[in-house]
């Protein structure tokens, strides 16, 4: 006799959509990094620049130039404050994505707990059935002999 479990397509379907948890993590893991990169970038060139106009402030240059210099350092500003945000929402879409791969985790292990106690019982009742059948040789046995 062999076990079947008459469950077995909910118990797939929690695998399957564990899987695809993972994955959607992993996809919000890459964009989020992806955002901390450009940030990184971001905060390099402001970095660049800033020495630039205090290099530029110590030599002879134009007003003009400072001016588009400080210009392009407050965009760039304004432009890792935007990207501040950007991977703040990229962190949360990754708790989100955590959370529902902890609820996915946790339904399919409550499901494979279900299909380890049917089996458990099912090779409880087999093992019950082969010793009645033994017990019911001994006996016929026993009465044959006697």
């Amino acid at each position: 006799m062999r076990f079947r479990y008459t469950f077995q397509k909910i118990v797939d379907l929690k695998m399957n959509e564990k899987t695809q948890a993972e994955w959607m993590l992993s996809e919000a893991i890459g964009k989020m990094r992806a955002e901390e990169s450009s940030l990184a970038e971001l905060e390099k060139a402001k970095h660049e620049m800033q020495e630039e106009l205090h290099k530029s402030s110590s030599q002879v240059t134009t007003v003009s130039n400072l001016l588009m210099m400080q210009s392009y350092v407050n965009h760039i500003d304004d432009r890792i404050q935007l990207k501040h945000r950007d991977v703040q929402a990229a962190k949360t879409i990754v708790q989100l994505k955590q959370d529902d791969l902890t609820g996915k985790m946790i339904e399919e292990k409550v499901w494979t707990k279900a299909k380890e106690r049917a089996f458990q019982q099912f090779s409880s009742e087999v093992l019950k059935k082969e010793q009645n059948q033994l017990d019911e040789m001994a006996t016929n046995r026993f009465k044959r002999l006697s």
